[in-house]
């Protein structure tokens, strides 16, 4: 069973070891430029994508179903940050700490940042049980990796979650 992740009438779909890797290397990029209150909330959408505390096969979401915001700003600087995340997962962003080699990652990598590109927010209907609200955001970080982590949700990063977290 896999998952898939949806935007601007495109998919990517990911066995669960791949998509374990694009939320890891996501995760680690997130976590370094999240800053305003719906970066925490895109951050806590990533971490709610660990299959560790969900379960295989469960996870994904649609482009479409995130709250970008109200204004034409608002929502292009949304994109812009969900844009630098994958520009700086791209770059390999920590990847040197993974206890494994992600041969795959760049290339889901490549194609959903072409999936981000071509979608316009404006375009989007938001569903409640999809993008985390703002009282959901989380800024609590994992001491251990250095990375966000939910308490609301459970008491552990994706990396603690996971057979081998990154050192």
């Amino acid at each position: 069973m896999g998952n898939t992740f949806r935007g601007a009438g495109h998919s990517l779909s990911m066995s669960n070891g791949s998509t374990d890797v694009f939320v890891d290397v996501l995760m680690l990029a997130v976590s370094a430029l999240a800053g305003s209150v719906w970066e925490y909330r895109f951050a806590t959408l990533l971490n709610a994508q660990d299959q560790s505390a969900v379960g295989r096969g469960t996870v994904g979401f649609d482009l479409e179903e995130i709250d970008w915001g109200r204004s034409p700003g608002e929502r292009a600087a949304a994109k812009d940050f969900v844009l630098r995340v994958l520009d700086l997962a791209l770059l390999r962003h920590r990847w040197n700490e993974l206890d494994y080699d992600p041969p795959y990652a760049e290339r889901f990598l490549r194609q959903y940042r072409e999936m981000v590109e071509a979608f316009d927010p404006a375009d989007a209907d938001p569903r409640d049980d999809t993008f985390p609200g703002p009282e959901e955001a989380f800024m609590a970080s994992c001491v251990r990796h250095r990375v966000l982590c939910a308490p609301a949700y459970w008491d552990t990063c994706v990396f603690c979650n996971g057979a081998e977290p990154p050192h």
